[in-house]
């Protein structure tokens, strides 16, 4: 399908705020944002996230680092499960109800403090891995072979859709790259090289930073690891020299695109770090100090590690623990969760702080980021409107 069938589809126009509405309609994506930017500079979301964490007990911070999971679209026990204050949620295929006013309640539900909404997240990255109904955009498996202003084209309707769900975090953009078909991510992968690679995926950062947080996953990249991580934790001889000039280039081009989340991955690089990347405070340093990433680190589902087997990330509170100290910023756990999983995992993060085995400062400098980014989140406004005779875009 081409770029302008595409957007045409995707029925993205401009609502000017006089005009707009909360309305959304049966018909194929034909409501459209219009002003998803505050004017606010990043810096001053900082500050106020600064102060706002301040303010904070230790038990408080613990909980905005941690971004739970709990089957169910019930809201009102949603809006109880997110009572804690913890800082995000994730959607998964059990979250997604029928209809799309549904999925809206559902979303607006999640939100316990008005004046600090949690990250609500899903892996949306179309093709294989999609949880809203409604995506039949160009993903990967095309993708890849395709010009890369499809890339954007497929990325703008995506982003489009996760937000007008009320959804403000996209897990949705695959920064491996890899040539092997037989390769676990391949069929995720937008690229088969560091070239092509890196131009989609700063192509979609680009087109969804209009309208959600995107993600960028899984670094330091899953294609010279062999193996699935959902079930074992794929290891890669690669020195950092190669690395620099290979794996991380997808990654650096989405991080100048500007996204706002780096996830890490459960994968070890063992010639740089023998500790999965996901633990490892060396691949937090290289992300920061050479690749230049200032958003939120994130971790892959912590619920993974306990899927490899090895009896050394046996525990998930532990795991979790050494995920923020390692560098992470959110620790993210969906396999093997239920509604006290999250609870335990935010005490167990105060308790480390609290016990000195945890520095208070690595606790506050992660909190800071997550509620940065909940307040600009909050900030920025998605004003929707029904929209018969839009201009195609792209």
């Amino acid at each position: 399908m081409g770029a302008l069938a595409l957007a045409a589809m995707a029925g993205l126009c401009a609502a000017t705020p006089a005009t707009a509405s909360s309305t959304f309609t049966d018909t194929p994506i034909r409501a459209a944002a219009a002003e998803t930017s505050s004017g606010v500079s990043s810096e001053e979301f900082v500050e106020r996230a600064e102060e706002r964490v301040a303010e904070m007990s230790v038990a408080e911070q613990a909980s905005t680092v941690v971004m739970g999971h709990v089957a169910g679209t019930d809201p009102a026990a949603l809006h109880a499960y997110m009572a804690s204050g913890l800082g995000g949620f994730i959607l998964m295929g059990a979250n997604i109800p029928a209809t799309e006013a549904e999925l809206q309640a559902l979303t607006a539900a999640l939100t316990v403090d008005p004046a600090l909404p949690p990250l609500i997240a899903v892996d949306q990255e179309g093709g294989f891995v999609s949880r809203l109904h409604g995506d039949g955009f160009p993903a990967s498996t095309s993708l890849k072979g395709l010009p890369v202003a499809e890339t954007s084209t497929a990325f703008s309707a995506r982003g489009a859709l996760v937000a007008r769900a009320g959804i403000t975090v996209n897990f949705g953009t695959v920064a491996d790259y890899t040539s092997d078909p037989a390769s676990f991510i391949h069929g995720r992968a937008l690229g088969i090289d560091p070239a092509s690679a890196a131009e989609r995926v700063a192509a979609a950062t680009t087109a969804q930073e209009q309208f959600v947080a995107s993600a960028l996953k899984h670094f330091p990249g899953h294609g010279a690891a062999p193996g699935d991580s959902h079930r074992a934790i794929p290891s890669s001889t690669m020195g950092r020299e190669e690395w620099r000039a290979t794996e991380a280039v997808p990654f650096e081009a989405g991080i100048d695109a500007g996204a706002s989340l780096l996830m890490y991955g459960h994968l070890a690089y063992t010639e740089i770090d023998p500790l999965p990347a996901s633990l490892s405070p060396v691949w937090h340093d290289i992300a920061r100090e050479e690749l230049g990433f200032t958003g939120v680190a994130v971790t892959d589902d912590l619920g993974m590690l306990l899927s490899s087997g090895d009896p050394a990330y046996a525990d998930p509170v532990a795991n979790g623990v050494a995920a923020i100290a390692a560098g992470n910023d959110l620790v993210l756990m969906i396999a093997g969760s239920d509604a006290q999983t999250a609870g335990a995992m935010a005490a167990g993060i105060g308790a480390a702080v609290d016990a000195g085995a945890l520095p208070a400062e690595r606790l506050e400098e992660a909190a800071t980021r997550v509620v940065a980014l909940r307040i600009q989140m909050a900030a920025a406004t998605a004003r929707w409107a029904t929209c018969d005779d839009c201009e195609p875009v792209g």
